[in-house]
């Protein structure tokens, strides 16, 4: 079961591993990068910063996709987390079971404006921020779970 589906394009460190993962009971990280997914280095640190009763499973967006539509999955109490607006869309509309979508951290960068003090999306994102939010998926803005939620599509 996925408990959430985060942005955050840092993936696993500190805000992760020790306010989100024990808030949320979680035995199961889920890393869905295809840069990621490639890289061993990458792979290593993030293998570090996790914590220690916590696995780790890093695949790409596709893998991801399979599964977690397994029903062997349905078992694990799962964070999942994701870099961008785009792999969260692709993943959300693969996977039923995801209904709401936490954007904790998406970094300034060409082309993206600042919607709240840790999320800056492009106009690209707020396209498919759209489509997300037609389909009823709720989208919204905390750093950590004691966060006041903001809704993403009140921000943009």
């Amino acid at each position: 079961m996925i408990k959430l589906i985060r942005i955050d394009d840092r993936l696993v460190h500190g805000q992760v591993a020790f306010t989100w993962v024990p808030s949320l009971g979680v035995d199961y990280i889920i890393v869905a990068n295809d840069k990621v997914a490639k890289d061993d280095f990458l792979k290593m640190t993030m293998g570090l910063a996790k914590p220690p009763t916590t696995k780790l499973l890093i695949l790409t967006v596709e893998n991801a996709q399979v599964f977690l539509n397994d029903q062997k999955s349905r078992n694990l109490k799962i964070l999942l987390l994701v870099t961008g607006v785009g792999d969260a869309y692709a993943l959300a509309t693969s996977i039923p079971e995801i209904k709401s979508i936490n954007f904790g951290g998406i970094r300034i960068r060409d082309g993206a404006r600042l919607i709240s003090k840790a999320v800056a999306v492009s106009d690209e994102d707020i396209a498919v921020i759209r489509k997300m939010v037609e389909t009823g998926i709720e989208l919204e803005i905390r750093q950590v779970p004691t966060d006041k939620k903001l809704m993403v599509k009140d921000l943009i």
